[in-house]
C-alpha cells in the first residue's frame, strides 16, 4: 500500500538518475554489499505498507525461505473470521523453542496504528535472514526463541485500509454495538463525501463564527481572537445523518479496545470505556492469553503502537506501582535508557504518570501478572520531521512538511459539498495518512531501530552459566563444595513481581548422584564464608523464589558424604532461563572464580 504514489514514481526517477555514479566495483563497495547488503532469500520493500492479506502472504514467504527457523500457527480466528497469525522463530539444532529463553513481540492492536505490523515483521524477517550471516543475531537466535504476531487486530487493520479513515480511526475491533442505543448497530458511520478514500473534516461559513480562512493560504482556517468574529465553523469529520436522529457518525463499526481487554487489573466499560464485557472476551485477545500462558519460557515482551515516540513501561495505573520494586526498576532503567540512545527522539515513560491511566493493558498483564519484563513502543514522533527541532510544532512547519516534504499527500484539497443536514459546506483537509503513521520514506528506519532495541532488550534475557568451583575434603568422607551460578545477562531469572505474587514456578537447583549424599546445603555469600543460609527441607533439591539476579551470581554450599572420585551432577532449571547442568568429582578443586559480574 503506498500511500504517495506521486513520491514514489519522483523518487524512483531520483534513483535512476543517481545510479551512474556508485563506485559498485571498488573494493570497499563490495565490501560493503558483503557485509550490509545479504542477500536475502525474501525480498521485502520496506518503504511502503500492506494490508492485511499482503501482510499474511509475507509471513508465508518467509516460512517458506526458513523452514528450519520459522513456523506458522493461527492463535485463532477474529471476529470477522480472520486468523491472528503467530510466527515462532527458533533453531531446532539448538534445542526446542519451549527450552530457551523466549521473547514475545506483537503489533497493531490498535487497527490503526498501521506501522506497528510492518515493524513487527521486519523484526521476523531481519532476525531470520541474518542466521548464518550477522554473528550477533545468529548468537541471539541459536539461544533463544521469538514468538511474533504482526498483526493482533486483523479486521482492525483490514477495515483501516479497506474503508475511509482518519488517521485514529479505528482502533477497536469489529464487535456490532449499538452505541446510541437506537436498537440497531453500526449503521451512522463516517461517510467519504468528496470520494478521496480519507475521512477528512467539514467546515461551514457562518457569520460570526469562531474561525476565519487566511489571507495568505486558503487551506489554513485560523481562529479568531476573543473580540473578533470569524465567518466560518468547523462541523467536524465527514458524515451524514444516516439513521435521522439529528447526530452525525455516531454509530460507527467501532466496539473494544483491546488493550483494555486483558486480565491485569481489567475495569469494566463504566470504569474505562472499550474493555469490553469482561477480561478476554475479544477471541484475539483470548487466543494470545491461551499461547502466552502456554509459554512459562516468555522472558521478555514487546509490544508496538503509535504514536509520540516513547518507550513505554508499567503501571498503567498507580495503584499497581507497587508491583515495581527497585531491583526490577534498575533493570527496566537500564534497557529502556538504552533504548532511548537508539531510538533517537523516544523519550522513556511510565504508563499512568507520563501519558494517562490504563486497566487491562496488555504490557501490564504481561509485566505484573505474568512476571515478563515487558514494554510497549510508540512508534513515529513528529521530532523527527525536522530532526531535533523540539517542541510543538509551528502551523508553518506541518505546512512546510506538507508541502515540500511530502508533495501534497496528506492533504486532500477542499470541495464543494451540499451537505443535507448542514447545506453548502467544504470538504477536505489532513487526510489519513497525515498523522502517527510513520512517512513511507522513513519506515525502514523506524522499523529498523525499533528492531535494533528490541534485539538489545532480548540479548538482556537471563543467561546462566557455572561460575567458580571450590571442592575440599573437611574430614574424611566429608566434603564442602561451593558452587558459583551466574547470570550473565541484566534481566533476573525471577522478577521481583514473581517472587512477592508467587507468580510462575520457583527456580530448582538439583543435586544427583549416586554414593555421595547431601547433609546440608544452603547459600553463602562468598567462598570464605562461615556461616550458611540453610536449606531445612530437601537439601538434594534447593528451591530460589529470587532466582539469580540480573548481572549477578550465587554461590551455593553443599556439605556431602561420598569417597573422593565419586561423580555428581548439579542441574538449574529456571523457566524463563535455559538449564544448565555440570558433572563433578569430589576430589580437591581450586577453580578460580570469573570475573566479577556488573554494569
Amino acid at each position: 500500500m503506498n500511500p504517495y504514489p506521486k513520491l514514489r514514481t519522483l523518487l524512483t526517477i531520483a534513483a535512476l538518475c543517481a545510479t551512474p555514479a556508485l563506485a559498485q566495483d571498488t573494493p570497499a563497495a563490495q565490501d560493503g554489499s558483503q557485509r550490509y547488503n545479504p542477500d536475502f532469500k525474501v525480498d521485502i520493500a520496506w518503504n511502503r505498507y500492506y494490508d492485511y492479506d499482503q501482510i499474511v502472504d509475507l509471513l508465508k514467504q518467509i516460512e517458506a525461505a526458513h523452514p528450519d527457523l520459522v513456523t506458522l500457527e493461527s492463535l485463532g480466528k477474529s471476529l470477522q473470521g480472520r486468523d491472528v497469525w503467530l510466527a515462532i522463530a527458533n533453531n531446532p539444532e539448538t534445542g526446542e523453542d519451549t527450552d530457551k529463553p523466549a521473547m514475545y513481540i506483537d503489533g497493531n492492536i490498535h487497527g490503526n496504528e498501521v506501522q506497528a505490523a510492518e515493524v513487527v515483521l521486519y523484526s521476523l524477517w531481519m532476525l531470520v535472514e541474518s542466521h548464518g550471516k550477522n554473528e550477533r543475531l545468529t548468537e541471539l537466535l541459536d539461544g533463544a526463541s521469538f514468538y511474533f504476531v504482526p498483526v493482533t487486530n486483523p479486521d482492525g487493520r483490514a477495515w483501516w485500509f479497506a474503508q475511509p479513515n482518519t488517521s485514529s480511526s479505528s482502533r477497536h475491533n469489529q464487535r456490532p454495538v449499538d452505541n446510541d442505543r437506537d436498537g440497531v448497530s453500526d449503521e451512522d458511520g463516517y461517510d467519504d463525501l468528496d470520494g478521496d478514500g480519507s475521512i477528512t473534516q467539514m467546515w461551514r461559513k457562518r457569520a460570526g463564527g469562531p474561525f476565519k480562512r487566511s489571507e495568505t493560504d486558503p487551506r489554513r482556517f485560523e481562529r479568531v481572537g476573543p473580540y473578533e468574529l470569524g465567518d466560518w465553523e468547523y462541523l467536524g469529520s465527514e458524515g451524514l445523518d444516516n439513521d435521522g436522529d439529528g447526530r452525525i457518525n455516531e454509530d460507527a463499526p467501532f466496539a473494544d479496545d483491546m488493550n483494555r481487554n486483558w486480565p491485569g487489573d481489567w475495569q469494566p466499560n463504566y470504569a474505562q470505556f472499550g474493555a469490553g464485557p469482561y477480561p478476554f472476551s475479544a477471541p484475539e485477545t483470548f487466543g494470545i492469553g491461551q499461547f502466552v500462558l502456554s509459554r512459562p519460557n516468555i522472558a521478555a515482551g514487546q509490544s508496538y503502537h503509535n504514536a509520540g515516540g516513547m518507550i513505554l513501561r508499567g503501571p498503567g495505573d498507580e495503584s499497581r506501582g507497587n508491583f515495581y520494586d527497585r531491583s526490577d526498576s534498575q533493570v527496566y532503567d537500564h534497557i529502556a535508557a538504552t533504548g532511548a540512545q537508539m531510538l533517537p527522539y523516544y523519550r522513556d515513560m511510565v504508563i499512568w504518570s507520563d501519558l494517562y491511566g490504563v486497566h487491562g493493558g496488555q504490557v501490564n498483564w504481561l509485566a505484573e501478572t505474568l512476571g515478563i519484563l515487558s514494554f510497549t513502543n510508540e512508534l513515529w514522533t513528529n521530532d523527527k520531521r525536522y530532526q531535533g527541532e523540539g517542541g510543538r510544532e509551528s502551523e508553518d512547519q506541518q505546512w512546510l512538511w506538507r508541502d515540500h516534504m511530502v508533495f501534497g499527500t496528506e492533504f486532500t484539497e477542499y470541495t464543494e459539498y451540499d451537505h443535507p443536514e448542514y447545506g453548502p459546506i467544504l470538504v477536505g483537509g489532513t487526510n489519513r495518512w497525515s498523522s502517527r503513521n510513520t512517512p513511507p520514506f522513513l519506515l525502514e528506519e523506524e522499523a529498523h531501530r525499533n528492531f535494533a532495541f528490541t534485539m538489545y532488550h532480548a540479548r538482556q534475557m537471563p543467561l546462566l552459566r557455572f561460575g567458580g568451583v571450590n571442592i575440599k575434603e573437611l574430614s574424611p568422607g566429608l566434603w564442602q563444595v561451593d558452587v558459583a551460578i551466574r547470570n550473565e545477562r541484566y534481566i533476573p531469572t525471577r522478577l521481583s513481581v514473581a517472587r512477592r505474587n508467587n507468580i510462575g514456578r520457583n527456580d530448582l537447583l538439583h543435586f544427583e548422584g549416586e554414593g555421595a549424599k547431601v547433609v546440608t546445603a544452603g547459600r553463602v555469600r562468598d567462598f570464605t564464608d562461615k556461616q550458611m543460609n540453610e536449606v531445612r527441607f530437601e537439601p538434594e533439591r534447593i528451591q530460589l523464589s529470587d532466582g539469580i539476579g540480573g548481572m549477578d551470581q550465587t554461590i551455593f554450599r553443599y556439605l556431602v558424604n561420598g569417597e573422593q572420585g565419586v561423580t555428581f551432577t548439579l542441574r538449574y532449571e529456571a523457566e524463563k532461563a535455559e538449564d544448565i547442568e555440570r558433572t563433578f568429582t569430589l576430589e580437591p578443586v581450586d577453580e578460580p572464580t570469573p570475573q566479577p559480574l556488573g554494569p
